[in-house]
């Protein structure tokens, strides 16, 4: 192949391209729009509406959730904790009247007092625990 040869081939491709560019750039501009997905699945991207947050918090709220009162805590040898037997005492670390911790799933939610109803015993919540107090406890 001559040199000449060669670059006639070099313009031609050249051309070539330029016209399947063009031709790729109107078949662009006439082609119907993409298909758009079907409205089965939720758009995440699009701003929840007042009633699907209303439903999506309802969804939960049957989850069901453990609640403790905490009255105190101790620590004990397992020696001492072998000789415990029907009546003995088990000092604890709060004190009378001190508001018991409310903990839920572990995680204390409150504080309150102890209360008794028709035999049975109950808490009075006296102080509720903010999220941004909880937020505090976790980075200590």
């Amino acid at each position: 192949m001559s040199e000449n040869e060669q670059i006639d081939e070099n313009q031609v491709s050249e051309d070539d391209w330029a016209a399947a560019m063009n031709e790729q750039a109107a078949t662009e501009a006439t082609a119907e729009p993409a298909a758009q997905p079907a409205d089965i699945f939720e758009q995440f991207g699009a701003a929840p509406t007042r009633a699907s947050a209303l439903q999506d918090f309802d969804m939960i709220l049957d989850i069901p959730v453990q609640i403790t009162v905490e009255l105190g805590r101790t620590k004990i040898s397992i020696r001492n904790l072998l000789q415990l037997a029907h009546g003995s005492v088990v000092e604890l670390d709060g004190l009378a009247g001190e508001p018991m911790d409310v903990l839920v799933n572990g995680t204390l939610i409150a504080q309150g007092e102890v209360v008794v109803v028709n035999d049975k015993f109950g808490i009075r919540l006296t102080d509720i625990i903010t999220p941004a107090e909880r937020m505090k406890k976790l980075h200590r």
